[in-house]
């Protein structure tokens, strides 16, 4: 089940949940909760807010492309990526902070309330209860020191939905994947 990473969405996403604490926030944290908030989207609508694709990791489950655009320095390392227009790189004690006015121009209503509610139950974790509480999700898989690819097929199936529901939505899922990036291709 492939879906269309928003790298924009993504950056606005995780600027609205540091604005949430303050604006600032340690990126374990915002990791987890970026991923616990693509996860609740994906088992109420069947799609992510940001696409982006989900790994396990050592600290448990997360979205492959933020960790690497938090990870990897700023945009002479990554291109063109908006996540530095509003993020800064972490500090030495690993939190990010918000650089601009928050913009939430990608997010739908729906959206902002989920990260919202995400932030709310989860926000106040230190990272270490956030890791252990990751730890106990049905699709975390111990990767021994490396990434495992998670299927959000696999979160669907843990959630009890019925084989026919899943294979509707990986099939919107493709057909999404497929219009965009052929509409890229275009360009």
């Amino acid at each position: 089940m492939r879906f269309v990473f928003d790298s924009r969405k993504t950056a606005q996403a995780a600027a609205y949940v540091v604005s949430l604490n303050g604006g600032a926030l340690n990126y374990m944290v915002l990791i987890k909760l970026l991923y616990l908030s693509d996860r609740q989207a994906l088992l109420e609508t069947g799609a992510p807010i940001t696409g982006d694709r989900m790994v396990a990791m050592p600290h448990g489950p997360v979205l492959s492309r933020t960790y690497d655009l938090i990870n990897m320095g700023p945009p002479e390392q990554l291109g063109t990526s908006p996540w530095y227009e509003y993020l800064t790189e972490p500090t030495a004690g690993y939190e990010v902070r918000t650089k601009k006015e928050l913009e939430t121009d990608e997010l739908s209503q729906y959206e902002l309330r989920l990260l919202r509610e995400t932030f709310q139950k989860f926000g106040r974790m230190n990272k270490w209860a956030l890791r252990d509480y990751t730890h106990t999700l049905p699709e975390w898989v111990d990767p021994q020191g490396s990434s495992l690819s998670i299927d959000p097929v696999d979160i669907l199936k843990s959630d009890g939905r019925p084989e026919v529901e899943i294979e509707e939505l990986v099939q919107a899922a493709e057909e999404v994947w497929f219009m965009r990036t052929l509409d890229k291709s275009r360009r």
